[in-house]
């Protein structure tokens, strides 16, 4: 029987989106999201705990991050966790957990841009296909 990775998070976006170009049109978004809790301690105080998140949008999806999506923006996300590895400059080596987004929803109430523009988000839910896995470029 197959495992199961899914990851589903409702959160702001921490920064916009950092667009890169692979090359042969795939384009990869990345960025930080925050998802926050509120509990109450046994005495009574009240207390916030937010967690950052990384993640990382391809293809489609990226091209709807890079037009509509910016720091400050709610969306609801699916995806499933991915861990990585890598050498930094000094040879030590690095861990990286992300979730690679397949689907998200806007959920801003706000219409236009940032500036007020005539930019109209996409219909939601948004939910573009990433393509086969075997052809990203990692």
């Amino acid at each position: 029987m197959a495992g199961v990775n899914k990851v589903i998070l409702v959160g702001n976006l921490g920064k916009d989106p950092e667009i890169t170009n692979i090359g042969n049109d795939v384009k990869k978004a990345a960025f930080s999201l925050a998802t926050s809790e509120s509990y109450k301690t046994k005495d009574g105080n009240k207390v916030d705990q937010t967690e950052w998140h990384n993640i990382v949008l391809w293809r489609g999806l990226a091209d709807i991050a890079e037009r509509f999506l910016h720091k400050g923006s709610k969306i609801y996300l699916e995806g499933k966790i991915k861990y990585r590895t890598y050498d930094d400059k000094d040879g030590n080596k690095r861990y990286i957990t992300e979730i690679v987004g397949d689907t998200f929803t806007m959920l801003d109430s706000k219409q236009g841009g940032q500036d007020g523009g005539s930019n109209t988000p996409p219909p939601v839910p948004i939910d573009i296909p990433n393509g086969p896995e075997d052809d990203l470029p990692f």
